[in-house]
């Protein structure tokens, strides 16, 4: 079993990760933040794109789970010789690996590792196509925060169309309960909203007051992002978390992004510190998230 998107996910399904997360955020919290639920297991990591958040956060995730890890990444490898990534995770195979954590910039590439190996699979981002450990870390911090996703309204704002991470949060907070809407300019939300359980606006002023959560994205300029609206400061005028927004919020809502972030375009300098930014909770959440999928799909010992 892989875990490759959250649309083959019921609601059931994600919050059992979540509450077993829960469970893994305690052993975080312990003087020895470890557990040997996966002790004699090697998990490789495969990051064809770069990263700080997510491939340090599996790497943790694995070491509190007493997992042996290999660290792959193109630079200084044979594919800088022209190995395909074919050949490469099969090279990977051949050194034991119990399952491979794959990033690429192609959609569908691990789906592709996954078949070619037969190993389990964690899809840690491919292309615009799906995030989903990045998903369920987001849903944890919503969650932690307010106690459930059911009846929140959650805005998604910024590059919407090339963006893994609005695909998969799109599906995880729907089925979790969530109302999301979309804000971004035309150019940026989706051709067509006949596939995603959103409403769409083009005027984040007309909304805010609305939101419980406020989810910034940043654009992405390495897949296009950049090239369809006039210029950066039209883009903040318009969409970026300025103070004038912020203080428009409702003042029990909360901030947040799954990094890096832009200081001074999606979001201000003083809201990215704010105590209602929680994107450090993300960032600590993800850990316990992805110690619960690896725990799942290894079928590690509960008791231990």
């Amino acid at each position: 079993m892989s875990f490759l998107d959250i649309e083959g996910h019921d609601r059931t399904d994600l919050e059992a990760t979540l509450d077993l997360a829960d469970e893994f955020i305690e052993v975080l919290r312990r003087p020895i933040p470890r557990v040997p639920a996966l002790q004699g297991k090697t998990i490789a990591h495969i990051f064809y794109e770069a990263s700080t958040r997510t491939r340090l956060s599996f790497e943790r995730a694995a070491k509190a789970l007493s997992a042996d890890v290999m660290n792959f990444a193109p630079s200084g490898s044979s594919v800088s010789k022209g190995e395909s990534l074919k050949d490469t995770v099969l090279t990977l195979r051949a050194m034991g690996p119990d399952l491979m954590v794959v990033r690429h910039g192609a959609a569908g590439a691990p789906h592709r590792v996954a078949a070619w190996t037969g190993l389990p699979v964690i899809n840690a981002g491919d292309g615009a196509h799906q995030h989903p450990t990045q998903a369920l870390a987001d849903s944890l911090t919503i969650r932690t925060r307010f106690g459930k996703l059911d009846g929140l309204r959650v805005g998604i704002i910024g590059d919407i169309r090339h963006s893994r991470v609005a695909r998969s949060n799109v599906a995880a907070f729907t089925a979790l309960g969530a109302e999301v809407v979309l804000v971004a300019p035309r150019t940026l939300l989706p051709v067509s909203s006949a596939e995603w359980p959103v409403t769409m606006s083009e005027s984040l002023d007309e909304i805010i007051e609305d939101l419980d959560v406020v989810y910034l994205l940043r654009i992405q300029v390495e897949r296009g992002g950049a090239c369809v609206f006039p210029s950066l400061t039209e883009y903040v005028s318009r969409f970026g978390l300025t103070s004038r927004r912020f203080s428009a919020m409702n003042p029990e809502a909360v901030v947040m992004h799954p990094g890096p972030m832009n200081r001074g375009i999606e979001i201000a300098d003083s809201i990215a510190d704010d105590e209602r930014a929680l994107v450090l909770d993300q960032v600590s959440n993800g850990v316990a998230v992805r110690m619960a999928v690896l725990f799942r799909l290894l079928g590690g010992d509960r008791n231990g």
